[in-house]
């Protein structure tokens, strides 16, 4: 008798917590970049590479949306640049492109970039981003980009007090000074009521194990609820996730640029995301597999608060489904999926 078929492996869905698809070239022809050995010139490449696109972005984020829901993105954080040159056209360009896409969640970081204390109007235009389609206020590294740590601190926090919203701030800082930019932010989110509604991109500085205010700085973090999203990128430090477990620290996982001009690299999938998480931490039985899985999955979706994701359950309508035999062979073969259904709607197939 000939075998039965199988039945497909049924799986949360997953979610990007940290995307920029105003800078991507996704569906664009090639994109040669520029060497770049700091921070301030990897922005400035990106500032010329924008600059010179010939597709809008509204168009590019489109392209990458689309690619993103059909390998099993649900929901993403998108951070979008706003600035006093660029205004609130970019996340006006990201949410008319979310907009187009039903059944994909974009949460989207009015994200200052190119400086926020250090490029006049940039405040007021990030306040008029959250008018514009913007749901979060974002941040950029205090000390290493601004110069001021308390500054910078004091103008998003105080935005996003005034306007009810929730915060996400990159942090590449490393040291001993990236662990003091985290214990005063999570100082602050515990003063002002935050816990849970702050997230830290990057946070390099979790990452040095040999750093010895790292265990009381981790434990801050978990005391304020803070997220921290990792991304896993090429020599980037990746957070030691049984380290951050046992100090109860929260991680969520995302693709950071997709081809754009910060690195040539990225698929928009959050199942090469996974297995790059676990492939860089080190994973090898099935439950570290699981875990990466996990933290590309659900834990975004606690942060997003979508708990459909979130407290997923396999006869929910909300799903993904996959030819593997297990969560533990997905992350490690990745797939796309055959196919993406949310509230029961099929999404896409192959």
């Amino acid at each position: 008798m000939p075998d039965t078929p199988s039945a497909p492996l049924r799986t949360p869905g997953l979610v990007d917590t940290h995307i920029h698809p105003d800078k991507t070239s996704w569906g664009g022809p090639w994109l040669s970049r520029r060497a770049a050995a700091t921070l301030p010139e990897l922005i400035a490449n990106d500032r010329a590479t924008q600059a010179g696109y010939t597709a809008g972005v509204e168009e590019r984020a489109h392209a990458l949306l689309t690619h993103a829901l059909a390998q099993g993105t649900l929901a993403m954080r998108a951070h979008v640049d706003v600035s006093a040159e660029l205004g609130t056209a970019n996340v006006e360009g990201v949410r008319a492109a979310a907009d187009r896409i039903p059944g994909l969640t974009v949460q989207i970081v009015a994200f200052p970039q190119f400086g926020l204390l250090t490029n006049p109007g940039t405040l007021e235009a990030m306040g008029a981003a959250l008018a514009s389609g913007a749901d979060l206020v974002g941040g950029i590294d205090p000390i290493g980009l601004e110069g001021d740590l308390h500054g910078h601190l004091d103008a998003i926090y105080g935005l996003a007090d005034r306007a009810g919203r929730d915060l996400d701030i990159h942090l590449h800082d490393g040291g001993e000074e990236g662990l003091a930019e985290i214990r005063e932010i999570a100082r602050r989110t515990i003063a002002g009521g935050r816990q849970g509604r702050v997230t830290i991109g990057h946070a390099f500085a979790l990452c040095d194990p040999s750093l010895p205010s790292l265990g009381e700085t981790l434990d801050r973090v978990a005391e304020a609820g803070i997220w921290i999203a990792s991304c896993a990128l090429g020599a980037d430090p990746v957070p030691d996730l049984d380290r951050f477990e046992r100090h109860g620290v929260r991680v969520v996982a995302g693709s950071d640029g997709v081809r754009d001009a910060w690195s040539p690299f990225g698929t928009g999938s959050m199942v090469d995301r996974a297995h790059l998480l676990a492939y860089r931490t080190g994973a090898l039985t099935d439950a570290e597999l699981e875990r990466a899985f996990r933290i590309a999955g659900p834990a975004g979706g606690a942060l997003l608060d979508l708990p459909e994701i979130a407290r997923w359950r396999p006869e929910s309508g909300t799903r993904l489904e996959f030819d593997a035999v297990s969560v533990a062979q997905l992350v490690t073969d990745r797939p796309a999926p055959l196919r993406v259904l949310r509230d029961g709607r099929e999404l896409a197939a192959r």
